[in-house]
């Protein structure tokens, strides 16, 4: 038996009265979700147990049937796995965003999607004259990159940036949940504020500013974890082998720890400019080998992040055309 979940990371929303009072995924054309709703069995899931937030990392490793209160750990370690960065005991890693900020508020939280090879100049820049010692910067894709911590403490009131666009940064500085990780917090804070003095002057910024793109004037770190440990999915389910195909380094890094093969398409954004074709293709030939393929779509997501249900709403489309239609039309059975 061969199995797929193709997943459209985000899609979910409200009702908008520009859209007749529909969500996004009700206003798209979407004819191949409807045939597969249509002919297919359905039904209702929760991705999001109570007690954690709503969130990437949570919806995911829920939908592939992992137990959050057993293997949570937050998304910068899980990042780490994808990124080859080894975590170790007594180390945390967290999420790094690049972001812009203007005015004390933060504009946006992808440093208006910065390019992986300006983001890879500042982050090495930031690794020069911030990192070694107890913290140290990997560079990732885009606004996304990883801080980890030696000696930290996890026990931290972090806030994600994309949800909190136009909202002062001050109050949004990282607190601690417990006494003993004040440090920790402490250490945090005190890196991102460095990095508000060093960013603006650096070259890359100067450059993008006189464009009139927006500078990655600070870094954002969030959600913060140990290595986690997770079961992989032949564990899990006797599955013998497995793929995972996505842009973002959070998914991958849960194939890394779940068993399945990380499958790199050229072309995979993230984005509504994302390979669509590519992916589709990729997990046709790699349903050839392996019993399950993990198909997953960022760009609805990163729209929702920036408000715009009309993007979003395309990405849904764009999801069922180039990448169902033909998965559908190669997988009949």
């Amino acid at each position: 038996m061969k199995y797929i979940i193709v997943l459209g990371d985000g899609m979910a929303d409200e009702p908008i009265r520009e859209l007749g009072g529909k969500t996004p995924l009700q206003a798209a054309d979407k004819p191949v979700m409807d045939l597969i709703a249509a002919k297919g069995r359905s039904g209702m899931l929760n991705s999001v147990p109570a007690g954690f937030k709503p969130g990437s990392e949570v919806a995911n490793l829920s939908i592939l049937g992992y137990d959050l209160n057993e293997v949570f750990e937050g998304r910068g370690s899980l990042e780490a796995a994808s990124m080859g960065v080894p975590i170790e005991d007594g180390e945390i890693a967290m999420r790094c965003n690049l972001i812009c900020i203007e005015d004390g508020k933060i504009k946006n939280h992808s440093a208006g999607h910065i390019s992986d090879e300006e983001a890879a100049e500042l982050i090495a820049f930031l690794q020069k004259e911030l990192g070694g010692g107890d913290a140290n910067f990997f560079a990732g894709v885009s606004y996304r990159h990883l801080l980890k911590l030696k000696g930290g403490d996890k026990r931290l009131n972090c806030t994600p940036p994309h949800d909190v666009p136009g909202q002062p940064f001050e109050p949004l500085l990282v607190k601690p949940t417990a006494e003993e990780a004040a440090k920790t917090a402490e250490r945090i804070n005190e890196l991102i504020r460095a990095s508000q003095r060093l960013l603006p002057q650096h070259p890359v910024n100067l450059k993008r500013v006189s464009e009139g793109k927006d500078p990655a004037n600070s870094i954002w770190p969030w959600s913060p974890g140990y290595r986690p440990k997770m079961k992989t999915f032949s564990e899990l389910y006797g599955i013998k082998s497995g793929a995972v195909i996505s842009a973002v380094d959070l998914i991958k890094g849960i194939g890394v720890y779940a068993g399945l093969k990380p499958i790199e398409v050229e072309g995979a954004t993230g984005l509504f400019d994302t390979n669509y074709e590519g992916k589709a293709e990729a997990a046709i030939n790699a349903l050839k080998e392996c019993d399950f393929v993990f198909l997953h779509v960022e760009a609805s997501d990163e729209a929702g992040h920036e408000g715009d249900f009309m993007l979003k709403k395309k990405t849904i489309e764009f999801l069922d055309h180039r990448i169902l239609k033909p998965l559908v039309e190669a997988l009949p059975s």
